[in-house]
This record gives structure tokens, C-alpha cells and sequence, in this order.
């Protein structure tokens, strides 16, 4: 099957396996797996950041960035498509008492700067909830992948400071955005306070995720991460697999992009689908079917699926699985389930 639901489908290479199998252990709880320890000084260092800690998630780095900087009853400032608020279960509210503000985001991705101003609250009124940190999200899952470059970061951490406020970075797919800028990545997580990053994407680990930050605000991390059932053991067969992602698997999400831009302009040139080709930025592709197509999509996803290929009705993502050939087999398949 030609896997394009997601690139958290990806399967661990041979060189991680290896590196699972050899890994040498002990109890992260205590500080005391090596694996864990060199992959947590390796993330913090590829982040420019003094410190890291390795959770089971994308979803716990978050929440435990949140507890770790916000108190109940504060409020976070964030876009109403952001994967914080709309794909991780409530958590921050639910678990930490913080009361999310949305604002739109912008088809770039960003917040526009006027309404980031007007949305902070200010101290002096006790009806309103203290405005405490700016959540934001590079590259863009749901505006399209979109990648924000450091300029913006600067522009956010400069009102940020003005009004005492943190920047955290959901930096999921923070490595795809740094190499389609061609940027070192610490060139935008200079401008936040705590940045998590996946490996279990593009970078193509099984399992995990780093939260970066300030040696005191990882501190707490810990007690949130233990909080929310993190406290992973012997967690360094995971750790190891992480550690070749980050050493081996970044430089070559640039063939991703190049094969989802493929994708996305063969896709432009079937009847009955539309898209907008300067979304396509990374590795995903989001699509729509025409008012005048003659197939529910789930209807489409059932025929794609009998000609060998996964793919989200709304939503395609390149990742390490799939080649140039798995590229023109979606598309001619595609092109024939469309035409009917």
C-alpha cells in the first residue's frame, strides 16, 4: 500500500533498529539512562536551548509545556486552527485550568500581529483572566504546512516582551519547516521560550518527542510529565531510534517536499479535486473536491484504497515510505478514479 494518511505511518530504519537493540539503559525517572541523557543534550543543542526532555508525544510536550509556565486560571493566546487547540483533547483546560483565547489564524499560519496586541489582557482589571503565554505552530499543519520564517518570531517575541508574556513553539514538524526555509533551526526557536519537536514524523522514529526550554522550566516539565504518566523507565531503546533521526533524518525531508510539491501539481491538473499550490510548502498536500465532482470523499478514499493507495480525503503527506514511483502510481490512480 502507498501510505499517504500521515507521515506518523513512517517505520523505523535499519540503522534504528540497530541502534534499539544495542542501546544502553537504565531508569530515566532517576536521570540514569544514557541514551535518554545524550538525546536530550543532542535535542536541547540542535534547539539552542540549555535544556530538554524526552515525552511519549507531540500532544504530552505540549500540555507539559503549558502546566510548566502557566497556572490555573491563566490564559494562552493561540489560532483557532492550531493543533494545541483543536487536536489534543482539551487538555490544557481539562488538566491545568488554563483558558485558551483563540484568535484566527492567517493563511500563512500566523496571527496576525494587531489582533495579538488587542487579545492581551492587561492586569489592572480583575474580571479578566492574566494573559501568561503565546502559543504558536511551525510548520502549519492545518493551513497547509505551511512554513512562518524567524522574522515573525522576532515580531511575536518583541510584543511578547513588551507585555511580560512566554512564547511557546508547537515545532512538531519544526525540522521540515528549517529546511525549507534552509535555516538552522535555532534561528526561530531564538525568539520562544520552549519549543517542542516529533520524531515519530518525518523524522521517522517510533515513538516520541523532545520539549526544549530553560533549564528551570524543564524542571518543571518533569513534575508535569510525571503528572501526566510519562516517566518512561527504560525508555533509551526509544531514545536511540531518536537519536538517529536527528543525526541522519533531517537533511533528507527536503526529498519529501520536493515529492509533495509533485504530488500537489499533478493533483492540480484532475477534474473534480482543487487545492492551492502556494500552501504546498512541506510534505502535505490538503486538497478539496470540486462542487462538481461526482464522488462523496469517502466514496474516493474507498476507491483509492482498492487501487493500493491510503490518503486522507481531505489531506496527503509525504514522508520516507513513500518514492517518485509511489508518486505517480497515487496519481494515475487518482486521475482514474476521478474520471470515473
Amino acid at each position: 500500500m502507498i501510505d499517504l494518511r500521515s507521515d506518523t505511518v513512517t517505520l523505523p530504519t535499519p540503522a534504528m533498529r540497530e541502534a534499539i537493540y544495542r542501546a544502553e539503559v537504565g531508569d530515566d525517572v532517576m536521570s540514569e539512562d544514557p541514551t535518554i541523557n545524550r538525546l536530550e543534550e543532542l535535542a536541547a543543542e540542535r534547539l539552542g536551548k540549555p535544556a530538554a526532555i524526552f515525552v511519549a508525544s507531540g500532544t504530552m510536550g505540549n500540555l507539559a509545556a503549558l502546566l510548566a509556565q502557566c497556572g490555573r486560571g491563566d490564559e494562552v493566546i493561540l489560532g483557532n486552527q492550531s493543533h494545541i487547540f483543536l487536536n489534543e483533547a482539551g487538555g490544557m483546560a481539562a488538566l491545568g485550568g488554563i483558558q485558551p483565547r483563540t484568535l484566527p489564524n492567517q493563511p500563512d499560519g500566523t496571527l496576525a500581529l494587531d489582533e495579538l496586541r488587542a487579545a492581551i489582557r492587561s492586569d489592572d482589571n480583575p474580571h479578566y483572566p492574566h494573559s501568561q503565554l503565546i502559543a504558536l505552530e511551525n510548520t502549519h499543519n492545518r493551513c497547509g504546512g505551511v512554513v512562518i520564517p524567524p522574522s515573525y518570531f522576532a515580531a511575536v517575541r518583541e510584543i511578547a516582551n513588551q507585555h511580560g508574556l512566554l512564547i511557546h513553539l508547537d515545532g512538531a514538524r519544526m525540522f521540515n519547516a528549517a529546511v525549507a526555509l534552509g535555516v538552522d533551526a535555532r534561528e526561530i526557536t531564538q525568539h520562544v521560550d520552549s519549543v517542542t519537536f516529533c520524531l515519530s514524523k518525518g523524522l521517522s522514529a517510533p515513538v516520541g518527542s523532545l520539549l526544549c526550554g530553560s533549564e528551570d522550566m524543564i524542571y518543571r516539565a518533569h513534575r508535569a510529565r510525571k503528572m501526566l504518566g510519562g516517566g518512561m523507565r527504560q525508555a533509551g531503546i526509544l531514545a536511540a531510534a531518536g537519536i538517529v533521526a536527528l543525526e541522519h533524518m533531517v537533511d533528507r525531508l527536503a526529498e519529501d517536499h520536493v515529492r509533495a510539491r509533485r504530488l500537489a501539481e499533478g493533483m492540480a491538473n484532475i477534474p473534480g479535486l482543487t487545492l492551492d499550490l502556494e500552501s504546498v510548502q512541506t510534505n502535505i498536500v490538503y486538497f478539496d473536491l470540486s462542487p462538481g465532482a461526482k464522488l462523496a470523499p469517502a466514496d474516493m478514499a474507498a476507491q483509492l484504497r482498492e487501487r493500493g493507495v491510503l490518503i486522507g480525503w481531505s489531506r496527503a503527506v509525504t514522508h520516507c515510505g513513500i518514492d517518485d514511483a509511489g508518486i505517480e502510481a497515487t496519481l494515475a490512480a487518482l486521475d482514474e478514479v476521478m474520471r470515473g
